[in-house]
C-alpha cells in the first residue's frame, strides 16, 4: 500500500512539474506571496520559577504580539525580498520597556530588515539593526540538505510536497525562546552550535525555489515552514499582480558576515543580560 501511494505521489508531481513548466516557461512571471510567522512559548520555563499560573498567562499575552509576526515575499524566477510588515508599537510596559520588561527591552533592541536572496549567484543580503546601528549582513545563500518524503497535503488551492532537514544554529540565532535559564557557572564563550528538524511543505504549481526566510532550495515555492517552536504559514498568494513587484537589494549599514554579526549580536545581549542582573542584585539590596 505504502509502495503504491509513492508511485502515486510521483504521478502527480511529474504531471504538476510538467503543466507547471510549460506555463512558467512561457512567461516571465512573479508574485507576492503573505505569510504569518508564530512562536509558541515554554512558560514552564519561563520568567521567574515563583510565577503564579495567572502572571505566566498575562505575561504570554503581552509577549504574544512580539513572537506573532506578518511578512511579505516578493519574488521572480531567481530572486526574492522577504520584508516583516510594519505594526504600531506595543504600549510600554511599567519600567519603561514595551510588551515583557526587560526581556521585552532586550529583545526590541534587535530589529529585523528585508532579506534578499538570489538562487542564481547564491547571493544572500540582510539588513539589520541592532541597539540603534545598521548592519548589512552580505554572504552566501546558506543550502539545506532537503529529503522529499513524498507526503502530500493541500494549503489553500496549492497542492503541496512534504520536505525535512536539519538546521544548524548559532547560539543568538536560536528560535525557541522557551529554553530554561542557564546556570551561573555555565560557560558561553565557546558554544557548541545546536542541530534543529525544519519542516517544509512547498507546491510545484509555483516553480521557484524560493521561500520565506532562509529558506530556499526546493523545487517550488515553500509556503510553510516549521522550525523548533515556531510555524511560517503563508496566508495569501498573488501571481503576476498588476503593479510590478520591486526586489531592491539592501545596501545601507556596516557590512559583515553572518558570523560575525552573531558574534556582535551575542556579545551586546551578554552584556545587556549582565547589566540587568547587576542592576536586580542593587534593587535588592536597597530593599
Amino acid at each position: 500500500m505504502k509502495g503504491l501511494q509513492q508511485k502515486y505521489t510521483i504521478a502527480i508531481t511529474c504531471f504538476i512539474m510538467c503543466i507547471s513548466s510549460q506555463l512558467f516557461s512561457q512567461q516571465q512571471f512573479q508574485g507576492k506571496a503573505y505569510y504569518i510567522s508564530k512562536t509558541s512559548l515554554d512558560m514552564d520555563n519561563f520568567g521567574r520559577p515563583d510565577m503564579s499560573e495567572d502572571q505566566k498567562k498575562r505575561m504570554a499575552e503581552r509577549l504574544k504580539s512580539m513572537f506573532e509576526k506578518t511578512y511579505t515575499l516578493d519574488f521572480n524566477k531567481t530572486t526574492s525580498i522577504y520584508k516583516i510588515e510594519e505594526k504600531l508599537a506595543a504600549p510600554t510596559q511599567q519600567g519603561g520597556s514595551p510588551g515583557g520588561g526587560r526581556f521585552g527591552s532586550m529583545m526590541s533592541g534587535a530589529i529585523d530588515g528585508d532579506k534578499y536572496k538570489n538562487t542564481d549567484t547564491k547571493e544572500l543580503l540582510v539588513s539589520h539593526e541592532l541597539l540603534g546601528k545598521k548592519f548589512l549582513i552580505k554572504d552566501e545563500l546558506p543550502k539545506l540538505e532537503w529529503k522529499i518524503t513524498g507526503e502530500v497535503k493541500k494549503i489553500g488551492q496549492y497542492m503541496c510536497f512534504k520536505a525535512t532537514a536539519v538546521k544548524t544554529w548559532a547560539e543568538f540565532e536560536m528560535p525557541s525562546f522557551g529554553k530554561p535559564p542557564k546556570k551561573e557557572d555555565e560557560k558561553t564563550e565557546k558554544k557548541e552550535p545546536i542541530a534543529t528538524d525544519v519542516t517544509a511543505w512547498y507546491t510545484l504549481q509555483i516553480p521557484v525555489n524560493q521561500g520565506p526566510g532562509d529558506y530556499w532550495g526546493l523545487p517550488g515555492l515553500i509556503l510553510e515552514v516549521t522550525v523548533d517552536k515556531t510555524i511560517i504559514l503563508c496566508s495569501k498568494i498573488v501571481l503576476n499582480p498588476k503593479e510590478d513587484v520591486e526586489i531592491k537589494k539592501p545596501s545601507k549599514g556596516k557590512e559583515v558576515t553572518q558570523a560575525e554579526y552573531t558574534e556582535i549580536a551575542t556579545k551586546k545581549f551578554q552584556e545587556m543580560r549582565e547589566n540587568f542582573r547587576k542592576r536586580g542584585g542593587n534593587n535588592s539590596r536597597r530593599r
